[in-house]
């Protein structure tokens, strides 16, 4: 049988499929069952900066006292350290904490609570949107660094960053995020685009879960940064079947995170998945991921341009007219 051990931030992992932040990592009974359907690593929900911003908790406060065994979106950070802590006490696979902010500010702090709770690794989360026509691409990299470097230096856990996919030079910017001391870097991020009521002039928050057409994006900067910086890479966005397994981890990716797949079918989706993924790896003589990861990265494939502008010219030439 298939060895689907891996390594994701320095940490051993039973298998390369990890329960991304989302509602169902909020409570402790998602996560045993994430944990018990087979996921390697689960991250924990987001901690927003504006929920921190707000938290009248005294520093040497009890996170425990009197809170249930959830910490959804909006629950703060009382209820978010207790979750920590008890999943810990609870899970035995790899407990990743989130935190979700843009400004180098008092919120930074609770980075170290978060590791002192008992995390074993720390995903940062920058949703950053900059609508000020006055600041430069540079700038907005230079806030994006500077508040890494702010996380990087208040813990001693492992560190991720979650990446938009909207830099211009984004190799550039990834190698830059690795000197200012992330240890992983996720591909990527999935904004949430805002939508227009037209009868009633509103702007509505609009969620729409993502499908497998979506994993080309990551698919492609995943094998592009393949090898780079010793960093380790996770694949967001798309993955929903055990095809899409075997793609981010043939492109050279470590884990591959879902999120909408799980939302959509409960966690026991990670089941067929994994068997999905045993079973090509039998059929193709893959006896450890190690051995098939990086396989098809720009790196390892004969016409390395593939990944980039040649990739397009084929793509467009591929389109068959249907006849009338």
């Amino acid at each position: 049988m298939a060895d689907l051990r891996t390594r994701y931030l320095g940490l051993e992992l039973r298998s390369p499929l990890v329960a991304s932040s989302s509602p169902l990592t909020g409570t402790l009974d998602s996560l045993r069952r994430l944990e018990a359907a087979g996921a390697g690593a689960v991250v924990l929900p987001s901690l927003f900066e504006e929920e921190l911003a707000a938290d009248p908790a005294p520093a040497g406060a009890d996170p425990q006292a009197g809170l249930p065994d959830q910490a959804g979106y909006g629950a703060g950070p009382a209820a978010y350290l207790a979750l920590v802590e008890q999943a810990k006490q609870t899970l035995a696979i790899p407990v990743i904490a989130s935190l979700n902010g843009v400004t180098r500010g008092g919120w930074v702090r609770y980075a170290a609570r978060l590791e002192h709770a008992g995390a074993d690794a720390l995903e940062l989360n920058v949703y950053y949107v900059s609508s000020r026509p006055g600041r430069s691409g540079g700038e907005v990299e230079s806030h994006y660094l500077d508040v890494v470097g702010a996380v990087r230096a208040a813990i001693g856990i492992p560190l991720a960053v979650k990446l938009s996919p909207y830099f211009s030079s984004l190799a550039n910017m990834a190698g830059q995020l690795v000197e200012a001391g992330a240890n992983g870097l996720v591909l990527f991020n999935r904004f949430y685009q805002p939508d227009l009521d037209i009868e009633a002039l509103e702007v509505l928050p609009a969620l729409e879960l993502s499908t497998s057409a979506e994993l080309r994006l990551p698919l492609r900067w995943i094998a592009i940064l393949h090898r780079r910086w010793g960093v380790s890479l996770a694949a967001s966005t798309g993955v929903h079947t055990a095809e899409d397994l075997v793609k981010v981890l043939l492109a050279g990716a470590d884990v591959a995170m879902m999120t909408s797949a799980l939302l959509r079918n409960g966690p026991d989706h990670l089941r067929p998945v994994e068997l999905g993924l045993r079973d090509w790896m039998d059929g193709h003589g893959y006896e450890t991921i190690d051995q098939l990861r990086g396989q098809l990265s720009q790196r390892s494939v004969p016409d390395p341009a593939t990944f980039e502008r040649a990739n397009y010219i084929k793509t467009l030439a591929s389109h068959t007219t249907p006849s009338r």
